[in-house]
């Protein structure tokens, strides 16, 4: 497996106001948006130009909605580079909705209507929301995400039950073109981590014939010191030696860091948001992010106590 030095977040890429950063082509990067540090590896099978697997990143018009996402598509190839080109062109669509269930549900009915092509996906969508530290969280039959709470030390599966009362039963998209996908929410704290990955970690073949599983992802995340995220990722695909285990899959791996609430984006980096916003209006551009039409989007963009 290709290894690239890791990026600190000391010489991260500042991710702009309405910027999407991602595809399906190898990184070991380091991203920031207001209020997450964010890490993403990835390398396809075999060293591929590119691979079945997908990662975005988005900021909205404001910096204060950051949507971040890993998928897994069935197929490899140009197929699945064009499935890539219409995810970001959906998520461009939806950057400016605090909600996300619009965007997976756009997602979903783009795989139905491939269904002829036999491609469907797996993925897992977050919403982070600056102003309150919210996360939302929506898995398409995805592997679990895993979270490090930095007031306990610990790590733990992230799913519907760690809220109350959540009843959600999402499946792969693409599978019904009316499924409904739902999703739920946890507040973050600063230095809090949340760690997505595809299947290949957990179906990673270990030398005694097993598969590594989520039980034995945990321990070996529980044996990682959290303190160093930058090299957290780095440091999980190392220790998967102990087990013997052998990632016979696309690779990704994306790590997000709560750095601590934030308003979002400074005047000027608004201000440029707005200009090219009006820009694509002008132009008749595709997949113009419209705004989530809701007073906690709106006024709380110009007036904070709002956006709570």
């Amino acid at each position: 497996m290709t290894q690239i030095a890791a990026q600190t977040s000391e010489s991260a890429l500042a991710l702009a106001c309405l910027e999407v950063w991602g595809g399906n082509e190898p990184v070991d990067t380091a991203l920031q948006v207001p209020g997450l540090d964010v890490w993403v590896y990835a390398v396809p099978f075999e060293n591929a130009v590119a691979g079945g697997d997908v990662h975005f990143v988005s900021s909205c018009g404001t910096g204060r909605i950051a949507r971040l996402m890993v998928a897994d598509v069935a197929g490899h190839g140009a197929g699945v580079s064009e499935t890539a080109r219409t995810l970001r062109g959906l998520i461009r669509r939806y950057m400016n909705h605090i909600d996300q269930r619009r965007f997976v549900t756009a997602m979903n009915e783009a795989f139905t209507a491939l269904v002829q092509t036999g491609r469907f996906a797996t993925a897992v969508v977050t919403t982070y929301y600056s102003p309150t530290g919210e996360l939302s969280v929506c898995n398409a039959g995805h592997p679990r995400p895993l979270v490090f709470t930095r007031a306990t030390h610990s790590w733990r599966y992230l799913d519907a039950q760690a809220v109350q009362g959540a009843e959600i039963e999402n499946i792969p998209l693409g599978i019904l073109g009316d499924a409904a996908y739902e999703q739920f929410k946890i507040n973050l704290s600063k230095d809090d981590l949340v760690l997505f990955y595809t299947d290949s970690l957990v179906e990673a073949a270990c030398r005694d014939g097993s598969l590594l599983g989520e039980e034995r992802l945990l321990e070996v995340l529980q044996n990682i010191t959290a303190g160093e995220p930058a090299h957290l990722i780095h440091h999980l695909l190392a220790k998967f030696s102990v087990f013997g285990a052998t990632l016979n899959d696309d690779v990704t791996v994306l790590l997000m860091r709560c750095t601590g609430r934030s308003p979002g984006a400074g005047f000027f980096r608004r201000l440029g948001a707005q200009m090219k916003f009006l820009g694509q209006i002008a132009t008749f551009q595709r997949h113009i992010p419209w705004p989530e039409w809701s007073k906690r989007n709106l006024l709380g963009a110009l007036l904070p106590s709002t956006a709570r």
